[in-house]
């Protein structure tokens, strides 16, 4: 079938996106022996956020062997936190291997998706004016795919060069530069020790501190990779120690936050360790409590702010003129090149695309009050469309590829149930899905995240639509097979 044919044609199943979870649940429909379905990747690979996060130093912060499908284990991992370059390889990697580049249809980015109730079919429109349609809708967009830049005032003025950390301008000349990063994120953290050596001059905008504890990570042995490759029952049970391991550290943060003090302890030493300067450290410890923002992990990051090419400056920005940064305070501060490591509109799930559902509903008006889904699969109103890593789905303890694992065989057996039993569509009850964002709320009120601070988890009027209150083997046993009584079943 031509490509042409193919786009008048409907499909079966739709995806969007070709980072891990697009992948990981092409891979799973084709075991399933469903073929019929296509994915639209906007850019010309997959990868996802590991295609886009090309900045000096990007690595996982997940240990390599729970950052991988378990139903295809990678015995050759080079380091227990795997660097950018090879989770993206390794992506590449499932996509060859399960055929799936035929199936993958590169720079379309949707547009908007508009739900035809009488056909019972997703009308999709990319950027390029191309139309599809299909039967079901998957949206495998991650909640980590659109960088947050901030609203400086005068920076149109600037006579730099000027770019986010998932934007990495490899042509920008910083050897010798004087650099100003504005972010303490998790990239941030990352591509400043490896970029300090290099310049002239590093100045750090800090408008809140990160909490930050050692890196448990070191290179694997060649006899480690061998051993795990001849046995592969090892690489299992090291990838399920990991598991427990860092599962444990849902207590902390989901049920008993008072456990989060041995974590603190471990920061403080960190710290002192790295940095002898006192005053230094005092305007690097964070005046939240630990845990309600994301908690970074780093061997190099306070020895790098500890150099002296390097300056904290944590007084808020005032304006940017064409040669400098201007603070609060009214000080003046040249710099040549500007990064962004501010991270990512995490809130905004699936914008840009427009997304309409039964009667024409916007999806961005159905959330105007805070993203939210069944299971953080499905919404109601919005038949036949399901979402990875949707809404209250990331973690702050272990590992999203779980999560995703978690949700692809629930996706595939309401897939299975509207083909099986000829469903015009499966629509899951306004009333159930209140019920489960209630009880989700309410546990989340109990959590770390809700004890005092704003972070990306949450909107702007404080609604925390990113995490999962709780263990995530209960999700697990929360969407192993669809309750469809929970669905309108439409013929």
């Amino acid at each position: 079938m031509t490509n042409t044919s193919r786009r008048s044609a409907a499909v079966r199943v739709l995806i969007i996106g070709a980072g891990f979870a697009g992948l990981g649940l092409a891979i799973r429909l084709k075991q399933a022996g469903i073929d019929d379905f296509l994915i639209l990747e906007k850019a010309d690979d997959v990868g996802g956020c590991w295609r886009e996060n090309r900045y000096p130093g990007a690595a996982c912060d997940v240990p390599s062997h729970l950052y991988s499908f378990s139903f295809e284990p990678k015995a050759d991992w080079s380091r227990k936190f795997a660097p950018q370059a090879e989770i993206l390889d390794y992506a590449r990697h499932c996509a060859d291997k399960y055929q799936l580049r035929e199936r993958i249809r590169f720079g379309r980015e949707v547009s908007d998706a508009v739900f035809d109730e009488s056909a019972g079919q997703w009308r999709i429109t990319c950027a390029n004016g191309e139309q599809w349609r299909a039967q079901s809708l998957v949206c495998a967009l991650g909640q980590l795919s659109r960088p947050a830049i901030p609203r400086l005032e005068g920076i149109e003025r600037f006579r730099g060069k000027a770019f986010h950390s998932a934007q990495w301008d490899a042509g920008a000349p910083l050897d010798g530069q004087r650099v100003a990063v504005i972010g303490t994120g998790a990239s941030a953290i990352q591509f400043v020790p490896q970029i300090a050596p290099k310049v002239a001059e590093l100045l750090l905008f800090q408008r809140s501190a990160p909490y930050v504890i050692p890196k448990p990570d070191r290179p694997y042995a060649d006899w480690e990779r061998r051993l795990k490759a001849r046995l592969p029952w090892l690489q299992r049970l090291d990838r399920g120690l990991k598991y427990i391991q860092h599962e444990a550290r849902a207590l902390a943060f989901t049920v008993f936050p008072p456990l989060m003090k041995a974590m603190r302890l471990n920061f403080h030493l960190h710290m002192r360790r790295s940095i002898g300067d006192a005053q230094l450290r005092a305007r690097l410890q964070p005046d939240y409590p630990m845990g309600c923002k994301r908690i970074l992990i780093s061997n190099d990051y306070y020895p790098a702010l500890a150099r002296s090419n390097v300056r904290l400056v944590d007084s808020g920005i005032r304006e940017v003129t064409e040669d400098a940064i201007v603070t609060r305070d009214g000080q003046r501060h040249p710099v040549d090149t500007i990064i962004y490591g501010t991270g990512f509109a995490a809130t905004e799930f699936l914008a840009p695309m427009s997304v309409r559902g039964l009667g024409g509903r916007e999806l961005n008006q159905a959330w105007r009050d805070g993203a939210e889904a069944y299971k953080g699969i499905s919404v109601s109103g919005f038949p036949n469309l399901f979402i990875l890593y949707g809404p209250n789905t990331n973690l702050g303890h272990n590992s999203i590829i779980y999560m995703l694992e978690s949700q692809f065989p629930y996706v595939l057996a309401c897939l299975r149930l509207i083909h099986d039993e000829h469903l015009k569509y499966l629509d899951v009850k306004p009333q159930v899905q209140q019920r489960f964002n209630q009880r989700l709320q309410h546990d989340l009120s109990h959590t770390i995240w809700e004890r005092g601070c704003d972070s990306w988890y949450k909107t702007a009027a404080g609604r925390n639509t990113n995490n999962w209150p709780g263990f995530t083997f209960r999700y697990r046993q929360q969407t192993r097979q669809p309750e469809f009584a929970d669905y309108d079943c439409i013929r």
